[in-house]
């Protein structure tokens, strides 16, 4: 090729390249066409419409911080709420586990009250039939009872004859030795009252269960010994039977057993939780029971000292108890709850609940079945323990202090807040004789008298201290022995006729001679 021809194709591609740079030119003109024409307009203009804008801007700007501010204090408040939430949603998933948990135990526990119940209900019906089958032998057993209860009132029949029989040899007797003292005042020879005593005793005493001989009695009239028995008040005392040793009670919660000849302290019974308010002996000796402030009794082995029962059942303090006669284990109580309990000592529970109108102060028995009542409202009862129903009553004193029995079982000496003391005749309820003295006044709701093992003398304590003797037959003062600081509680005398002993208020024993 020839520098022409290259000339040429270099002028070519020139104008092509012109031509290409003029369509770029154009197609760049219309483009900042708006540009040009913005620039070609007075700088006056464009600064007022640049300021508007900028006051725009700033306005929409101050918006925006406003709004980004509330947006923060929103997320804030939504942050604080998301945390408590989701605090709370943990606590509610723990409670639901312990829910869950209370759940599958709470079934558990049904399941087995679900078979506990299934057992009891099986005994139940076990106890339905053996209930069943008790009332058939309840309803046998009321059919024996009511034809026992009619062969006792046969019975009672034939001993109430009896003790007619009885009280009419005793007439004899009496009469006899009322013809006999006639006959010592007259003679003057004094081996007719003995003898006058001697023939009614074997007339009426030696028939009588239980008869033993005893000694001559003697007049209590020396002061032997003072026994500085408990602290705060010695409120009951008694000997055991056919013996010398005395027993006493006190306000310190203690048994104590004596010698009543020398005095000496053979021992302590402990376990009371309140003051002794009576005693009693079983007749084997084998027990010694007290009552107690605490509505219990307590029941204590003689020869030891341990305790056998506590009986439980009175609701107020029991005031009064006394053992059978007959039987060593059975015993009565009275309580101000208005009941007397009759108890099983072998087995240490209540055998009988009697309900008496008017609370019983003091209580003895009169035989195997029998119990003679002091009460507040001044009557004395008599109560068959069997039946629980009360034989007879008769008034006595504005209230009875103290009921105390005779060894025969004929006779029933009740003290009185009156400054009475009244004999009666068991069989008959008849007042057989009055016994009062002038400084004789009754000390509290439970002061006890008591009459002697021959049954010849009567015997109480005064509250100037004083204690009166006297004589049964004859109603007269035998002697008044003086010795103690305070009010006297409680007398008793020993079946084998000596010696005699009184407690006080102040917690003395005196043992008479």
């Amino acid at each position: 090729m020839t520098t022409r021809d290259e000339i040429e194709i270099g002028r070519a591609a020139i104008r092509r390249a012109i031509r290409a740079l003029r369509k770029r030119h154009l197609l760049e003109e219309g483009a900042h066409a708006p540009a040009i024409n913005a620039l070609t307009q007075p700088f006056t203009v464009l600064g007022l419409e640049w300021k508007e804008k900028a006051e725009n801007l700033e306005l929409e700007l101050q918006q925006c911080y406003k709004a980004q501010s509330r947006l923060s204090e929103q997320l804030v408040v939504e942050v604080a709420e998301s945390r408590s939430s989701k605090a709370l949603l943990q606590e509610k998933d723990a409670l639901l586990a312990n829910l869950k948990d209370e759940v599958e135990q709470t079934r558990e526990e049904n399941s087995k009250l679900k078979e506990s119940l299934d057992e009891k209900t099986k005994a139940l019906d076990l106890l339905v039939d053996e209930h069943r089958s008790l009332r058939a032998q309840f309803e046998e057993v009321i059919v024996k009872l009511k034809d026992a209860e009619a062969e006792n009132k046969k019975l009672i029949d034939r001993w109430m004859l009896e003790k007619m029989q009885d009280a009419e040899r005793l007439n004899e007797a009496n009469a006899m030795y009322e013809e006999m003292l006639q006959k010592l005042k007259l003679s003057g020879a004094g081996g007719i009252q003995q003898q006058a005593r001697q023939e009614s005793d074997g007339i009426i005493r030696r028939t009588e269960a239980g008869y033993f001989e005893l000694p001559e009695p003697a007049i209590p009239s020396v002061h032997k010994l003072t026994l500085q028995a408990h602290e705060g008040g010695c409120g009951s005392i008694t000997f055991q039977h056919k013996s010398d040793k005395l027993i006493s009670g006190g306000q310190d919660r203690t048994v104590k057993i004596w010698d009543s000849q020398t005095g000496a302290l053979n021992s302590t019974l402990q376990g009371s939780l309140g003051s002794v308010l009576d005693l009693t002996v079983t007749n084997d000796n084998k027990c010694i029971i007290a009552a107690c402030s605490t509505n219990n009794l307590y029941v204590w082995q003689a020869n030891g000292g341990r305790i056998r029962h506590t009986l439980t059942g009175h609701v107020n303090k029991v005031c009064s108890v006394d053992a059978n006669r007959v039987s060593s284990s059975v015993i009565a109580s009275a309580s101000l709850d208005h009941t007397i309990k009759i108890w099983d000592l072998n087995t240490g529970y209540c055998s009988n609940t009697i309900m008496s109108s008017s609370n019983c102060n003091t209580l003895s028995f009169i035989d195997h079945d029998t119990i003679c009542s002091g009460h507040v409202d001044g009557n004395i009862r008599i109560w068959d323990i069997r039946r629980g129903k009360c034989s007879s009553q008769v008034a006595a004193h504005p209230q009875v202090t103290s009921v105390c029995v005779s060894r025969s079982g004929n006779l029933v000496l009740t003290s009185g807040k009156d400054n009475v003391h009244n004999l009666f005749d068991v069989r008959t309820l008849e007042v057989c004789g009055t016994f009062r003295a002038g400084g004789s006044r009754v000390v509290s709701n439970w002061g006890r008298s008591c009459i002697s093992a021959d049954e010849n003398c009567i015997v109480a304590g005064a509250s100037d201290g004083s204690v009166y003797v006297w004589s049964r037959l004859k109603g007269e003062i035998l002697s008044i022995l003086e010795g103690h600081s305070s009010a006297v509680l409680s007398c008793a005398w020993s079946e084998l006729g000596q010696p005699l002993a009184s407690a006080d208020r102040s917690g003395n024993v005196f043992v008479w001679n």
